[in-house]
């Protein structure tokens, strides 16, 4: 995630024992031995929106009070201390920052798993790694987690979720406010939709390759989203691959070329096109060439993401002590948008094997 550019949580290290532990990882009753392991995770806080909601549902208010008091001096330079107005100051910045940031795990295909106000940081970042997954074909309503039948985290859902969540947040802001500062936090709310898809927008605006906006750009995207849907395409591949491949080649020949798998699935589409035709026409009025179109694009559009098959095979590979598998991984993913000859000859950027369908993670996977 760090290296897609999505504000997160890091992992400094990861250490393995031969300790064992026995875990129920799908709930199911049946549990088994796994080795024990410890992951050392960064980030500069991990106050997150439970743990407000806790002390204002406790009453604790002087703590409440001292606790947000911390949060804006070591966390939010922006918003005066001294200021009569600096939670409604915070709250708007937090509403803000979080619409920017499930923008941004739209924009690549990643799912949660599990968004409740206590794995929403109060920071705006990523944290609370558990039953997450990218999407693979293009699903809305994919989820990663086995535990979520009712798809409440489901990748459509994250939009709605991180408002509610924001909801909650002002909810617990409410005992240390005046009045008339109460009523002022659904104004602020209401910015959360506006915000969310104006940076939605810019993001898959850049990954088709625009810089400019134009009034279509919403349709233009909404329709490839629903081809990509309709024919199961890949998420991560499709707008790769729309990158590599010369639209000027395709348009005369109304052919793509096998070796784009994810976009060969679309191109079957009675859409696909006429959309392409739509593209071409919006790529003629932003003035910019093939070439620059494509280095834009291939610069904006991994080519490598961590599919949850990718990290099993790693998985099983540690399990009889071989660790290559992670390293390679690592390495790989620290450079997601550069074709690298291993990722490759791995499949990482290949269809996802068939076994990969049945995958699902627990927060104790």
């Amino acid at each position: 995630m760090f290296h897609l550019g999505i504000p997160t949580s890091r992992a400094a290290t990861l250490v393995v024992s031969d300790d064992p532990v026995v875990r129920d990882q799908f709930y199911n009753g049946n549990p088994r031995t796994e080795r024990a392991a410890v992951v050392l995770r960064l980030a500069p806080s991990w106050f997150r929106i439970g743990s407000l909601e806790i002390l204002a549902k406790n009453k604790e208010l002087e703590l409440l009070q001292q606790l947000l008091d911390f949060v804006i001096k070591n966390h939010f330079p922006q918003v005066d201390i001294k200021d009569k107005d600096r939670y409604l100051a915070l709250y708007s910045t937090i509403v803000s920052q979080t619409a920017q940031l499930v923008a941004q795990w739209q924009s690549v295909g990643f799912t949660h798993g599990v968004c409740n106000t206590d794995n929403f940081s109060l920071l705006s970042i990523t944290i609370d790694y558990g039953p997450f997954g990218f999407m693979d074909e293009y699903n809305p309503r994919f989820v990663p987690n086995t535990s979520d039948d009712e798809g409440r985290y489901s990748y459509e859902n994250q939009p709605d979720v991180g408002y509610f969540n924001l909801e909650k947040l002002g909810d617990a802001l409410k005992p240390v406010l005046k009045r008339s500062q109460v009523k002022q936090l659904q104004n602020i709310l209401k910015g959360y939709e506006r915000i969310y898809k104006d940076k939605f927008m810019e993001l898959f605006r850049r990954k088709l390759g625009l810089l400019t906006i134009d009034e279509d750009d919403e349709n233009l995207a909404a329709v490839f989203l629903k081809i990509m849907e309709d024919t199961k395409a890949d998420f991560t591949m499709s707008f790769r691959e729309l990158g590599e491949i010369d639209l000027r080649e395709i348009l005369n020949t109304k052919e793509v070329p096998k070796k784009y798998w994810a976009l060969t699935s679309m191109a079957d589409h009675e859409w696909f096109w006429n959309w392409v035709d739509k593209y071409k026409i919006r790529l003629k009025q932003e003035g910019i060439d093939e070439a620059t179109r494509q280095i834009l694009m291939n610069k904006t559009n991994p080519r490598y993401i961590l599919r949850n098959w990718m990290a099993q095979e790693a998985i099983e590979r540690a399990n009889s002590n071989d660790f290559s598998g992670v390293q390679e991984l690592l390495r790989v993913l620290e450079h997601p948008t550069d074709w690298e000859p291993e990722a490759e000859r791995a499949g990482y950027a290949s269809r996802p094997p068939d076994w990969s369908k049945s995958l699902k993670v627990s927060c104790s996977s």
